[in-house]
């Protein structure tokens, strides 16, 4: 008898039948084990009358075509019973990570299901079990706002009329046991003593002769070459504003993360310096981290050493934190069921909350958040509260002691090593060391071939709809009902500025010229020809702009026009938003001025979290109230007359899946490492910038040498950077095979998909499509995820599948039968050893986009040279990813007869290209894979 103090509904576990979905059948188990297969409207409908047991139920519901229902989501409960504890979310990852055999074929999974609830609520009640947060009190309140699974938890805790009255509440208040940071001395200036090559050496030695569980690891020749040569980066600058650059190309396999580690931390011990390691995906952040067990493998040691960085938006915010869990205490019945309304609710922000008091670092992008816990919670309860708007107030925060991103500073300050990402280096270079009081003196870019385009962002302009929503916001804050969260300049100001007459007028003009921006609904006024304000007329007459140049009005995809020959009323509107925004800029710099003023003129009387806020509100006010509006200021200035000519400018309305999200005036350098070179090159002493593919494969050394200085930066350094080059030790000739099919025509996406679907077949699993549009890749897959599934062989896809890329690389890598169909975020993601990757699948040659920013960039890089360059580096970077290990084998095919032979030289030297028709290509592929 269910004898909780919850809302009465008819469902319980115990009648629940374990649901498995495959391409288009579903098989349900019942808790007496009759086995039935379901179609999927059979299944809609029994969904219907009883809440069932399974995993991911709102993926589960789109897969149905429904909407999301009641259910017993074997994912909530591993959430709820293992917070912050890694976990595939598919039936088989659950047995995985619970240690429960694996299961082959849907009704294996369904049974795996009802294994999973069993180890799970048996993990929950096991004597001795450490808790970081109370489970009886997040339960008793989740269970008020009508999880399914409450009361099931508190009948495995032993206790289920809950907690004793009165004592939830102070259960809910996690944030009161996290611990707190600790201010240290200023650090002096590191010393500057070079990395022989030969230390470099001996400390790879040791790194490699470290046991660590799970991280086998072997002498290579090339690894240690690869070492010294790098180590030349740590020598002391020869002259002001002259850092020594290494470019170092190492093939897959050298080893390089060890090798740049190794100089890298003998630098930092030897100087009480820190080394900023900079990636491009998350992914490798972390491979990186765990690779530097070898060197720490104490983890207390570890955490002083090494520090992971990512921007504040990437973290937890623990005041957005404690007024959801207020409000999930006092209105508990907001949240919904399980399964049918989670996000948004009390069940979301319990689990959130479960996992915050287990987090290591409070990383919502990576580490140990789960990334499926953003679908199955909500955004609004997970990505939702961090600090995404700008609105910390720093030490008036309650919490400014113990916040997650403040530790991650202040322990960044004192590390050997920073593993950050290009992202957040590129903004501290752009801001002159952001929230660091100054910016590192060496630097190590791994993945250096995504240099060019990460600078590209950091340094671009854009006046959009968006972007000066965003910017009101900051500035003012909530002005609608339901975003409290939202705080405006004025609640972040008024206690500093708190009898400043001067700086209170300040803000008050500040804010006025806030509301020349767009506010909420923007979008739906432009559409109804109905703009309010300056800015909106702009963004009006803007599209009308893009609309009137552009041809496929009806496209899915984005529409760009030059802003050459405005419409009739543009040039006018122009001038009148620049007027309106110089009346923001100006009081939000003179606020920003005598902000900074106070920390000279009242130095004796403030204390350091006072002056440490001032700085940042002060710095705050500068980036995003004087240097972006000013942009797009200058931007505005030259729409009448020819564009920098360092910059190209152009107007496009952004579309996704046919519908408009945003429209403005777009500004980008046309080389983008020109102001990165510029912004590191006078702070930094050492940069070692590596990739496995930084050269381009021309066969002229010098040309693909060009192209590593071309998109590294390197080119507009003073003094010329030193090259390495060390190839791969692997046997590509031997353990790889090229196709290039010329029989499918690439502009049939039903040939394509055939094409595919024979392939992926031939390869029993383990295959990888990779699409340079996201409308074919979704129509391939519409058309291959049934034969597959038929056959044994589960289908994944970027942009269908509703998780992030890296819960799709987990979920693919830890099935060696499955598929993965992604676009170019899949392709840079992807590190997948052993047999689960053996086959990629190129849809057609990856030329760059053919958009106004290419256009400028052909003209200014060579033409058919840079294209070509482009399409080279891609294909060298996919097949990189086919072969991780000595004893991997692989098969490369590419769906496009028009495939130049000029491309080849992306393969590596002796593998031999083969153009072969689909029937051979298929055969030579699974006769292949079977020696494998």
């Amino acid at each position: 008898m269910d004898t909780t103090p919850f809302p009465d509904h008819p469902f319980r576990l115990d009648d629940a039948p374990a649901l498995a979905a495959g391409a288009r059948l579903v098989v349900a188990l019942t808790a007496d084990g009759e086995v039935e297969e379901l179609t999927f409207a059979a299944a809609a409908r029994r969904v219907r009358q009883q809440a069932p047991l399974l995993c991911h139920a709102r993926a589960f519901a789109r897969r149905l075509g429904v909407d999301p229902f009641p259910a017993f989501d074997a994912l909530e409960l591993f959430a709820f019973v293992h917070p912050a504890r890694f976990c595939v979310p598919t039936p088989r990852g659950l047995a995985e990570a619970l240690d429960l055999p694996i299961p082959e074929g849907h009704e294996a999974e369904a049974l795996a299901l009802q294994r999973a609830v069993r180890r799970l609520l048996g993990d929950l009640g096991a004597p001795g079990r450490e808790e970081a947060s109370d489970p009886l009190a997040f339960a008793y309140e989740m269970g008020r706002a009508g999880w399914l699974w409450a009361p099931a938890v508190l009948a495995a805790l032993g206790k289920p009329e809950g907690p004793e009255k009165g004592a939830a509440r102070a259960g809910l208040r996690v944030w009161t046991k996290i611990k707190e940071w600790e201010e240290g001395a200023p650090l002096p200036p590191p010393a500057q003593n070079p990395v022989e090559p030969e230390e470099a050496r001996r400390r790879l030695a040791a790194m490699l002769s470290a046991l660590v569980p799970g991280k086998a690891a072997e002498p290579r020749p090339q690894q240690a070459d690869y070492s010294s040569a790098v180590s030349a980066a740590f020598a002391p600058r020869p002259a002001p504003d002259t850092p020594n650059v290494v470019l170092a190309e190492a093939g897959t396999g050298v080893g390089k993360t060890l090798g740049y580690l190794a100089p890298a931390t003998v630098w930092a011990e030897k100087n009480g310096g820190t080394v900023w390691i900079s990636t491009y995906t998350r992914n490798l952040q972390h491979q990186i981290d765990a690779e530097l067990d070898r060197l720490y493998p104490d983890p207390a040691t570890k955490a002083r050493k090494v520090v992971l960085r990512k921007g504040r938006e990437n973290y937890l915010c623990l005041l957005n934190l404690e007024e959801a869990v207020r409000a999930m205490h006092f209105r508990a019945d907001v949240g919904g069921g399980s399964g049918g309304g989670v996000g948004g609710g009390a069940v979301g922000i319990g689990l959130m909350a479960r996992w915050a008091a287990a987090t290591r670092d409070g990383d919502m992008t990576g580490g140990d958040f789960p990334g499926w816990l953003v679908d199955i919670a909500g955004r609004g309860p997970t990505l939702g509260l961090a600090d995404r708007r700008g609105e910390c107030i720093y030490s008036a925060c309650d919490h400014y002691s113990r916040c997650y991103i403040e530790k991650s500073v202040r322990r960044a300050r004192r590390a050997d090593v920073v593993i950050a990402n290009h992202a957040l280096v590129m903004v501290q270079a752009a801001l002159g060391g952001g929230e660091d009081a100054t910016l590192p003196s060496r630097y190590v870019f791994d993945e250096g071939h995504h240099v060019f385009d990460a600078a590209d962002s950091a340094f671009a302009g854009h006046l959009t709809g968006r972007e000066t929503q965003e910017l009101r916001r900051w500035l003012l804050g909530a002005e609608e009902t339901g975003r409290s969260r939202a705080r405006g300049l004025k609640r972040r100001l008024e206690d500093i500025v708190a009898g400043d007459e001067e700086a209170l007028a300040l803000l008050d003009a500040a804010l006025m010229g806030a509301r020349v921006l767009p506010a909420e609904g923007w979008a739906a006024r432009l559409a109804a020809d109905n703009p309010q304000g300056p800015t909106e007329r702009f963004l009006l007459l803007a599209r009308q702009q893009v609309h009137a140049r552009t041809a496929g009005q009806g496209g899915l995809y984005s529409l760009e026009a030059d802003k050459a020959y405005p419409v009739d009323g543009l040039i006018d509107a122009a001038q009148a938003l620049d007027e309106a925004l110089a009346r923001l800029s100006e009081p939000v710099e003179a606020l920003a001025r005598r902000l900074a003023a106070r920390l000279e003129d009242e130095a004796a009387e403030l204390d350091s979290d006072q002056r440490r806020r001032i700085d940042a509100l002060s710095r705050s006010l500068h980036r995003r109230g004087t240097m972006t509006v000013e942009a797009w200021r200058a931007m505005l200035r030259t729409l009448a007359v020819e564009t920098p000519a360092q910059f190209v400018d152009w107007f496009a309305v952004e579309r996704l899946d046919g519908r408009e999200f945003d429209v403005g005036l777009y500004r980008h350098w046309i080389d983008p490492t020109v102001p990165f070179a510029e912004a590191l090159g006078g702070a930094a002493h050492g940069m070692v910038v590596t990739s496995a593919t930084l050269t381009d494969g021309t066969g002229d050394v010098a040309q693909d040498w060009r192209a590593a200085e071309d998109r590294s930066g390197a080119a507009h350094l003073p003094m010329p950077a030193l090259r390495a080059q060390v190839p791969s030790p692997f046997d590509y000739p031997g353990h790889t095979r090229v196709f290039v099919v010329t029989d499918v025509r690439k502009d049939d996406l039903g040939q394509v998909a055939a094409a595919y679907k024979a392939l992926f077949l031939a390869a029993g699993g383990g295959g990888l499509g990779l699409f340079t549009a996201i409308n074919r890749l979704r129509a391939v897959r519409d058309r291959i995820a049934e034969p597959l599934d038929a056959a044994g062989l589960p289908l994944y896809a970027q942009h269908v599948d509703p998780l992030d890329v890296a819960t799709l690389i987990d979920i693919f890598r830890g099935d060696e039968h499955a598929c993965l169909l992604g676009t170019d975020a899949v392709r840079d993601g992807v590190d997948v050893p052993g047999r689960s990757l053996r086959l990629i699948v190129f849809d057609r040659v990856p030329w760059p986009r053919p958009d106004i920013l290419h256009r400028a960039r052909r003209d200014a890089f060579g033409r058919r040279r840079y294209e070509d360059m482009i399409a080279r580096l891609r294909l060298k970077q996919a097949f990189g990813r086919l072969v991780r290990r000595a004893d991997d084998t692989g098969v490369f095919v590419l769906l496009d007869p028009m495939m130049p032979s000029r491309l080849f030289g992306a393969f590596p030297e002796g593998v031999e290209i083969k153009r072969v028709g689909l029937k051979q290509a298929v055969e030579e592929t699974a006769a292949f894979l079977a020696r494998g």
